[in-house]
């Protein structure tokens, strides 16, 4: 039974996508441990079908952070016997890439994103440099890579000549999701970041009559809420914060719209494939997303979403006003949301994952 160290900067609790993959190859046989970060807030880890560990810094946030965490992760894994690791993005690949040389162990790096070009790093010329400069000197030696969508390896290849696999972060198909009773709110879930147009998504509420609930937290909340109260919005968007999946779930499976928005200046921005993109679909909840390619590709094999090619507010509130007043719109998309739901599901896509990994520790 191979064992597999999995390494991330984010709280376990709330990260669904590598409880899914995790989750797929401990029931495949694998003996999996996850390995993440504990912060202060940190609320108990749920029982999982692999192991679990959080590594707690004194620093949360910035280079102290990620030089800390770095550290302690290396330490950590020093000691630990294990047959392959993973690097979870670029921010824990330089332990990764350091234990697996010194243990002689297989190496593998799963990219969720294009991480230098994401809007935090790339508009900040010395931090990109770093990164950049991480990236190059890191990712040529993992031969066994995968990542979520073709246009990400493709620029992978571009850039080092590297080979990486597509593996997609689909929801987990739960028909039950589908059948709640929606409530007319709008809902954004994930990180509160840079990028993720909160500077014109909270102005567009002006003119929506609905409210929207953001669900996670980030680099970008305090300018979000400062927003919503000069805009004297309080009323209508409402931070929840983190939410474990037990406690998201219900929240997104009753929601009557859902948001996918990214700024197209980040590269990562333009070609990525979120989360939420997902679990809007398998709670059939129609959605206003960012008319991006790899985006518009599955919107063209049914429609699920209204695709946007502005990020203005008024652009916004006008999507947003058209599902909420075109009942026969609204509709058709959750019909579509619940076929496609069946037919793009983690269910077939770790069949993928399942393989890749089984390829290298045969």
């Amino acid at each position: 039974m191979p064992s597999v160290y999995f390494t991330v900067t984010t709280d376990l609790s709330y990260d669904q996508r590598m409880i899914r993959i995790c989750t797929s190859l401990a029931k495949a046989g694998f003996d999996v441990t996850l390995v993440g970060r504990q912060k202060k807030d940190s609320i108990p880890l749920q029982e999982q079908p692999f192991h679990q560990k959080r590594l707690y810094c004194f620093f949360e946030t910035g280079k102290l952070f990620y030089a800390a965490y770095n550290l302690r992760l290396c330490f950590y894994l020093l000691f630990k016997k294990m047959d392959g690791i993973c690097a979870i993005d670029l921010d824990t690949i330089l332990p990764c890439l350091f234990i697996s040389r010194i243990k002689k162990i297989t190496r593998i790096y799963d990219a969720h994103e294009l991480f230098c070009e994401m809007k935090e790093i790339v508009t900040r010329p010395r931090i990109y440099k770093i990164w950049k400069w991480i990236e190059q000197k890191t990712v040529p030696h993992f031969k066994n890579a995968y990542t979520v969508n073709q246009p990400i390896a493709d620029e992978f290849r571009k850039m080092y000549g590297s080979h990486f696999e597509v593996i997609r972060s689909i929801a987990v198909l739960d028909k039950s999701q589908q059948n709640e009773t929606k409530d007319k709110y709008i809902l954004y879930q994930g990180a509160v970041n840079e990028g993720r147009s909160f500077e014109t998504l909270i102005p567009a509420m002006q003119w929506v009559d609905a409210q929207l609930i953001i669900c996670g937290d980030g680099n970008f909340m305090e300018q979000a809420k400062k927003m919503v109260k000069e805009l004297q919005l309080q009323h209508k968007v409402i931070f929840k914060g983190m939410l474990p999946p037990t406690q998201l779930r219900p929240i997104t499976n009753k929601a009557y719209i859902g948001i996918t928005l990214f700024e197209k200046e980040a590269l990562s921005n333009y070609f990525s494939l979120a989360n939420r993109f997902f679990d809007y679909i398998h709670s059939a909840v129609p959605q206003v997303c960012v008319n991006y390619p790899v985006y518009k590709e599955i919107n063209n094999l049914r429609d699920i979403a209204v695709l946007i090619d502005q990020l203005d507010p008024a652009t916004i509130a006008a999507a947003l006003n058209e599902l909420l007043l075109n009942e026969e719109h609204w509709q058709q998309l959750y019909q579509n949301c619940k076929t496609t739901a069946s037919e793009l599901n983690w269910q077939k896509e770790e069949i993928r994952l399942i393989a890749f990994y089984k390829k290298i520790f045969g």
